[in-house]
């Protein structure tokens, strides 16, 4: 396998999905319309949404020596991800149960993610990450970034930082990737404006907050200019409603890192983003629908005028 371009470290899990009509109430038995077993997790799915836009990727993380585990790492390798710094280690693999509410993909998850030890980084993964054009890390990825500095480790980090990450500092991150609601509630002040300016003279050189249907928006810092470019992408448009939220965030963050390993500038990364999440939520799992380079393309070709703001 090539060098890896993106190392990915973090969580990778079972997940076990339920499209259900509604959420059921307490102590009621409410049949699912369909159900499936599918691999999961934030930085894992954001591995899988490279290796299928042609990004040579790696993933370190932790797996139990149980069933699910050897099902997380055979979903990965599959799907073209190099998973030698995955580890299978003593303990229960990560499993996520994930309800999906058929009218409107909207996902409710309840994770069991404390069976394995935290990430150490061997070596070998230490090399990995010296050699790749970027590193991207979840919650659970993000504890090593100090290991690796102090092992004179430069490469750029991305961080998905939609889920809680205990001491953050944002002067280690250089692409800061928050949910509009993980980024309000670290700068709850002023306007989304303000909350992404913030964010950046924190340390990051670019900060982009995805936003649902609503689509993603990025603050770039500039050398040249006092204030850091905004740029707004409205969200990309599907042929008939989407299956299931689950997993769009990890795909827009992983085919975000591809768009920009392409040279792309900030507004088309972030259309190229936004593409590739609107057709994951085809599927009820977060994989499944993931596209490739010339199905992404396509469907960016069909989608109506309108740009960035």
């Amino acid at each position: 396998m090539s060098k890896a371009r993106v190392v990915c470290i973090g969580i990778a899990t079972l997940d076990a999905i339920a499209l259900v009509d509604r959420l059921p109430e307490g102590g009621e038995r409410l049949p699912a319309r369909t159900a499936l077993l599918a691999g999961g997790g934030v930085a894992a799915t954001a591995a899988v949404a490279l290796a299928r836009l042609g990004i040579p990727v790696a993933f370190v993380g932790r797996v139990g020596n149980d069933a699910a585990g050897g099902s997380i790492r055979e979903g990965l390798a599959a799907a073209g991800v190099d998973v030698n710094g995955l580890r299978t280690v003593p303990g229960r693999s990560p499993v996520t149960i994930v309800l999906v509410e058929a009218a409107s993909g909207e996902r409710t998850l309840i994770p069991d993610v404390r069976g394995v030890p935290p990430i150490d980084l061997a070596t070998a993964d230490l090399d990995r990450c010296a050699a790749a054009d970027w590193l991207h890390v979840d919650q659970t990825g993000y504890p090593v970034l100090s290991g690796i500095r102090a092992a004179g480790i430069g490469t750029p980090v991305s961080l998905d930082g939609g889920n809680f990450v205990d001491e953050l500092d944002l002067a280690t991150i250089d692409l800061y990737a928050p949910t509009e609601r993980a980024l309000r509630a670290r700068h709850p002040d002023g306007s989304l404006e303000d909350a992404l300016e913030h964010a950046v003279d924190a340390g990051p050189r670019l900060v982009v907050a995805t936003r649902g249907i609503l689509g993603s928006v990025a603050a770039e810092r500039s050398a040249r200019a006092a204030h850091p470019r905004i740029t707004h992408v409205p969200a990309a448009s599907l042929e008939a409603p989407p299956v299931s939220t689950l997993g769009a965030g990890d795909v827009f963050h992983g085919a975000l890192l591809a768009a920009l390993l392409d040279d792309r500038g900030v507004p088309d990364a972030l259309r190229w983003a936004n593409g590739a999440a609107a057709l994951s939520c085809r599927s009820l799992d977060g994989r499944g629908a993931i596209p490739d380079r010339a199905e992404l393309e396509a469907f960016l070709e069909r989608q109506p005028p309108g740009g960035e703001s």
